[in-house]
């Protein structure tokens, strides 16, 4: 079949359910994963023709594609801060607005110049922050913890394939108490989604990705939030740096509670889309 016909075939059957840039994204980003074909390909081939063999994966993606199934859990693999990224069902996919916190703490790393900082990573999943920072930072020794152990196989996975020391731990923070370790930074993006947001999120979402790193109860939104803080309060070293993604919904909220943690150099900021998003705090 000729791929220019296969390109409509993904438009006709997937325009309903996604908007026709997402639905063309999908068929260049297929074609790239299978067949290593980049999206100027028809125009340089318009009568390309693949084989039985060629098809077969890319019309598998369509079907699942139709069941609103995330597409980087389709193909197993997700982008982040320029790094590749293994994913699945048992970890978050990562999203642009946590590469902006990122990029925040790395802003912030450069102005300490060459001296060894030790950071931690709080609720990991795909391990994309710490992997991230400590493929930026040389001089970091980096630490994650996660209480999914199937989320702890899977960035432990993404260290080796991106080329990183990272010692990742199995542990409920919620339970935490210490890791006997000081840290110059703690970074965390923990489940905020509070059940009377849930009407609000794609299926794709909702259908595929894990529970436990997305909700909390609407009485205790901000019970992550807290635990951390003390945890941080803690585990810092003076003038050691938290940093959050938080629930855009709740910027005040949570900015009260570093303030009420005596938490100092607060500062909140909002992501590409002008929510509240990231949260900033220096322990006394």
């Amino acid at each position: 079949m000729l791929l220019r016909d296969i390109k409509n075939i993904f438009e006709e059957e997937l325009i309903e359910i996604y908007p026709l840039t997402e639905v063309q994204s999908f068929f260049y980003r297929t074609i790239e994963h299978y067949l290593h074909l980049q999206r100027f390909v028809l125009a340089i081939e318009p009568n390309l023709t693949l084989t039985k063999e060629e098809e077969e994966p890319i019309f598998i993606v369509l079907s699942r594609l139709k069941l609103q199934e995330p597409l980087q859990y389709i193909l197993g693999c997700a982008h982040f801060m320029d790094l590749d990224f293994k994913v699945n069902s048992n970890v978050l996919i990562p999203r642009p607005e946590t590469e902006e916190l990122v990029c925040w703490i790395l802003e912030d790393v450069e102005k300490k110049t060459n001296q060894q900082i030790r950071i931690l990573d709080i609720g990991t999943g795909s391990g994309c922050i710490p992997i991230s920072l400590a493929k930026h930072v040389s001089q970091a020794e980096v630490f994650a913890i996660d209480v999914s152990g199937e989320a702890i196989d899977v960035a432990k996975e993404n260290a080796v394939l991106n080329g990183v020391d990272i010692t990742f731990l199995k542990a409920d923070i919620l339970e935490l108490q210490s890791l006997d370790l000081d840290f110059d930074i703690i970074v965390s993006n923990p489940p905020y989604v509070r059940q009377l947001e849930k009407i609000e999120m794609a299926d794709n979402v909702k259908k595929y990705e894990p529970d436990m790193a997305l909700y909390v109860p609407d009485d205790k939104a901000l019970m992550f939030y807290e635990k951390i803080s003390v945890f941080a309060k803690e585990n810092l070293i003076s003038g050691g740096t938290l940093y959050f993604e938080i629930n855009q919904y709740l910027g005040k909220e949570t900015k009260e509670l570093l303030q009420n943690e005596n938490f100092s150099e607060i500062e909140l900021r909002k992501d590409m889309f002008g929510n509240d998003r990231m949260l900033k705090g220096a322990k006394k």
